[in-house]
């Protein structure tokens, strides 16, 4: 029976692989009671028919009735499918929001009726994020490159150009079967995509420019698909007149006191990071460019725990509540 203190919480898009992390980690919060996951496409099945992972640890069932007796909705939708959901549905404005899409990260599009949602990146708004109603959880690259140059735009360090180049795992594409998600075509295999034009890249360049007045500098981001399932390891590299010890020094002081963001000074392995909430961050210094290579789980710190991060600041609990995880190491 569910405990009156506990933070009721339902999930639309429940059938999908941000939907099925989401599920790992709340179904363990010590503080929450999911009152319902929503999926059309599996509705009247258990959640452990799709998801596998969970098989003992929970008896819910999808339903494709929407439940509004919530204190927060966490949408795990397609990009678009955020707006169209909240057009068809009537969702009390009592109801916290946490949308997992692009729908609302940026400025312009941050309105919705009566609602305002803040950009989710607890390293960048933490106290916004604490008294807000809705959340737009950032996107998964966004986070890992956002998490390289934050200091160094708050610094005011930032030049005309910075060079990034990230692999995602297909976990990424999202569950939906595409020829470039497909294993025939992913396995021993490797390719870029959207060169010069991700989607993230607004987002981006939105939170630095809150951070460094005036900047124009332009992100030349080379995204690769890479041939396993799960992470983004991504190497960002910029003029610099930093030395190494003054940017590690400025790196450590901006994100002292967040637990999930680590400056590491041995070279990382994308397996440090897989399944855990953590970002680590790699300072070199190389012919006066700095590089920073950056890891996170882009189904965990790049998605649903860095939403269940959110969570748990909008609703005053300890940042790191149910997100105590373990890398898979080997």
């Amino acid at each position: 029976m569910a405990q009156s203190n506990l933070i009721k919480v339902g999930i639309v898009g429940g059938a999908g692989y941000t939907g099925g992390e989401l599920l790992r980690l709340l179904v363990h919060h010590p503080h929450v009671d999911i009152s319902f996951v929503h999926s059309n496409s599996q509705a009247g099945k258990p959640v452990t028919a799709t998801h596998t992972d969970l098989i003992g640890d929970t008896d819910l069932v999808f339903t494709n009735e929407l439940g509004t007796e919530v204190d927060v909705l966490f949408l795990c939708v397609g990009h678009g499918d955020a707006k169209k959901f909240l057009d068809a549905n009537s969702i009390p404005d009592a109801v916290k929001i946490i949308d997992l899409s692009q729908d609302f990260r940026l400025t312009e599009k941050s309105s919705f009726g009566n609602r305002q949602f803040v950009y989710g990146l607890p390293e960048l708004n933490r106290e916004q994020i604490k008294t807000a109603a809705n959340v737009a959880n950032p996107g998964c690259f966004a986070t890992a490159i956002q998490l390289a140059l934050l200091p160094l735009a708050q610094n005011g360090s930032l030049p005309e150009e910075v060079h990034v180049s990230g692999i995602t795992g297909s976990t990424g594409a999202g569950q939906k079967l595409a020829e470039t998600s497909h294993f025939s075509w992913r396995n021993n295999n490797i390719s870029s995509y959207k060169v010069f034009g991700h989607q993230h890249l607004d987002e981006i360049t939105e939170s630095l420019q809150s951070l460094q007045n005036g900047l124009d500098t332009a992100i030349r981001f080379v995204p690769y698909r890479g041939n396993f399932s799960r992470g983004i390891l991504c190497t960002t590299y910029l003029n610099s007149d930093l030395s190494l010890e003054d940017a590690q020094t400025l790196f450590r002081e901006f994100y002292a006191g967040h637990p999930y963001t680590l400056i590491t000074d041995q070279n990382p392995d994308l397996k440090q990071v897989v399944n855990t909430n953590k970002c680590l961050l790699y300072l070199e210094k190389h012919d006066g460019q700095l590089v920073i290579t950056s890891l996170i789980d882009n189904l965990l710190k790049g998605a649903s725990g860095q939403a269940v991060q959110n969570m748990n600041l909008l609703f005053g609990l300890e940042e790191r509540a149910g997100l105590q995880l373990k890398a898979i190491g080997f």
